[in-house]
C-alpha cells in the first residue's frame, strides 16, 4: 500500500542505518510517512524545525542516547508519542521511561504486529491532544479538568463532547456497563462547567428502598414516618447551586419517575409530609448502565422523563474496546497501590502487560483496579508479573504465549520463551535454567547470543 500524503508522520531516530531503511519501508506499506534520524542530536533538532505525530527512538546511539534525547523532545512536545526502542537488557530503564512519560516500549528485534498497534495508539492519543487544541482555537474550554486517564480515539472523542457540554446548562444522560467510569465524566462536566464552584453531590437511586430514596432526594418534615423525629433537607436542596448526579436512575420506580419529572420541568418539589414547595437551581446528571430506550419500549421507564433526561447523552465505551487504556490505567493504578501498600513498584513485565491486554474485562476498570490491587499485595520483588494477577487473568496467560509465538522462527520463539522465563524468575538464572530444563552455562550462552543480534 502506498502511503498516503496526509498520512501520520513518523520520525525514526536509529543509528543503524540498515534498520532506518527497513522500518521506513514497513512505514510506508501501512500508509505513513516518515523521516529519520541517526542520533538523538539529530532527532531533537528535527521535532524543533516541524510537528510530527510520533518518534520510534533507539536507545543505543553514540552522540546522545535515546533516553536523553526522549527527555529533551518530551520537555519540548510533551503531547508528542514516543516509542522506545531497546533490547531485553534495557527493560528496565525503558519502563523507566514510560513513567516519565514515553508512550510505549518495544523489545528488539522488534515485532512488527506490535509496532504497527503501538503506532496506532500513539495517533490515538495525538488525537487527543489535537481535539483539545482545536477546542483551544475556537474559543471552546480547553485544558479539561479531569481525572479520567485515557489515550484512545473512543475516549478522546468522548472528552470532546464532555468539552462542549460542560458548559452548558443542559441535563446529560450517561450511559455505560458498570465499572466503566460514569461517575468520572458526571464529574468531570461538573468541574469544568460555570457550577463548578457550587455544590457536587451523588446519590446511587439503586441503593435505596423507594420511601428512603424519596427521602433522601426531597428531606422530610419532623413525624413524616417513624423514626423521622427532625426536619431534614434533601440532596436536592443540598445541590442547590451546584449539580445532582443520579446513579442508577434506571433502577427507579414509576412513582419516583413522576415525581423526579415533576422537578425537573418546574425546579419545584416538597418535603416528605410537608406542604410548602421548594425551589432549587439545580442541574441534573443521571448515568445508568441499562438501554433506557429498551426499558421505555417495555414500559418500565417513563417516556417523557427519558426524553427530559436525555437532552445529551454521553455514551463511555466499556474497557474491552479501547484495550489500547490498559497499560496506561494498569500503571497509574500500580503506583497508587504500591504507595497505599508501602510496596516498591520498579516495572510492570512486558507479559503483564499483554496478558492485561489480551483479558476482555467484563467488569471494566473497576475489574482491573481490583486486579493491579492485588497483584500489587500478592507482588515478590518489585516487578509486577501476571502470576501476581487474580486466576481468571492468569488463564490468559497460554492464549498470551500462542499468539506471540504464531509465526516466528525457531530463533525467535526460543528467544521469547527464555525472555518470559527470565522475566518469572526475576533474573534467576538458576531458576530458569531449571525451568527450562537447560544448564546455567548454556542458558548463559543463549543470552550471549540474543544480545549480540540486537
Amino acid at each position: 500500500m502506498k502511503m498516503d500524503l496526509a498520512g501520520p508522520m513518523v520520525l525514526i531516530v536509529d543509528d543503524d542505518q540498515v534498520h532506518r531503511y527497513m522500518l521506513s519501508s514497513m512505514l510506508e506499506e501501512w500508509g505513513y510517512l516518515s523521516a529519520q534520524a541517526d542520533d538523538g542530536e539529530t532527532a531533537v533538532a528535527a521535532v524543533k524545525k516541524r510537528k510530527y505525530d510520533a518518534v520510534l527512538m533507539d536507545v543505543r546511539m553514540a552522540r546522545m542516547d535515546g533516553y536523553r534525547a526522549f527527555s529533551i523532545i518530551h520537555g519540548l512536545e510533551p503531547a508528542l508519542p514516543v516509542i522506545i526502542m531497546t533490547a531485553y537488557s534495557s527493560v528496565d530503564q525503558a519502563v523507566a521511561a514510560i513513567k516519565e512519560g514515553a508512550h510505549d516500549y518495544l523489545t528488539k528485534p522488534l515485532d512488527f504486529d506490535r509496532l504497527h498497534i503501538a503506532l496506532r495508539r500513539a495517533f490515538d492519543r495525538g488525537q487527543v491532544s489535537h481535539s483539545r487544541e482545536k477546542q483551544g482555537e475556537g474559543g471552546q474550554k480547553s485544558g479539561l479538568k479531569t481525572d479520567i486517564i485515557a489515550s484512545s480515539e473512543s475516549m478522546a472523542e468522548l472528552l470532546e463532547m464532555v468539552s462542549y457540554v460542560a458548559p452548558t446548562e443542559a441535563t446529560v444522560l450517561i450511559q455505560g456497563e458498570s465499572g466503566t467510569g460514569k461517575e468520572l465524566v458526571a464529574e468531570t462536566l461538573h468541574f469544568n462547567s460555570l457550577r463548578a464552584s457550587g455544590p457536587f453531590i451523588r446519590v446511587n437511586c439503586a441503593a435505596l428502598a423507594e420511601n428512603l430514596l424519596e427521602s433522601e432526594l426531597f428531606g422530610h418534615e419532623r413525624g413524616a414516618f417513624t423514626g423521622a423525629d427532625r426536619r431534614r433537607e434533601g440532596r436536592f436542596v443540598q445541590a442547590d447551586g451546584g449539580t445532582l448526579f443520579l446513579d442508577e436512575i434506571g433502577e427507579t420506580s414509576q412513582a419516583m419517575q413522576v415525581k423526579l419529572l415533576r422537578v425537573l420541568q418546574e425546579q419545584e418539589f416538597q418535603r416528605v409530609g410537608g406542604e410548602e414547595t421548594l425551589q432549587v437551581d439545580v442541574r441534573i446528571i443521571a448515568a445508568t448502565n441499562r438501554n433506557l430506550e429498551e426499558e421505555v419500549a417495555a414500559g418500565r421507564f417513563r417516556e417523557d422523563l427519558y426524553y427530559r433526561l436525555n437532552v445529551v447523552m454521553l455514551a463511555v465505551p466499556p474497557l474491552r474496546d479501547r484495550l489500547g487504556d490498559v497499560p496506561l490505567l494498569a500503571r497509574y493504578f500500580a503506583e497508587k497501590f504500591a504507595g497505599k501498600n508501602g510496596r516498591t513498584l520498579n516495572a510492570i513485565t512486558p507479559l503483564c502487560l499483554e496478558v492485561l491486554q489480551v483479558y476482555r474485562w467484563p467488569g471494566n476498570v473497576r475489574e482491573l483496579e481490583n486486579a493491579i490491587e492485588r497483584g500489587i499485595i500478592m507482588m515478590r520483588g518489585d516487578q509486577l508479573t501476571e502470576q501476581t494477577l487474580p486466576l481468571s487473568l492468569q488463564k490468559q496467560k497460554e492464549q498470551t504465549q500462542h499468539a506471540r509465538m504464531r509465526g516466528r522462527s525457531l530463533f525467535e520463539a526460543e528467544k521469547i520463551l527464555i525472555e518470559q522465563t527470565m522475566q518469572e524468575t526475576e533474573g534467576n538464572k538458576s531458576e530458569a535454567s531449571r525451568r527450562l530444563g537447560i544448564t546455567r552455562k548454556t542458558l548463559q550462552n543463549k543470552l550471549n547470543k540474543y544480545l549480540a543480534s540486537q
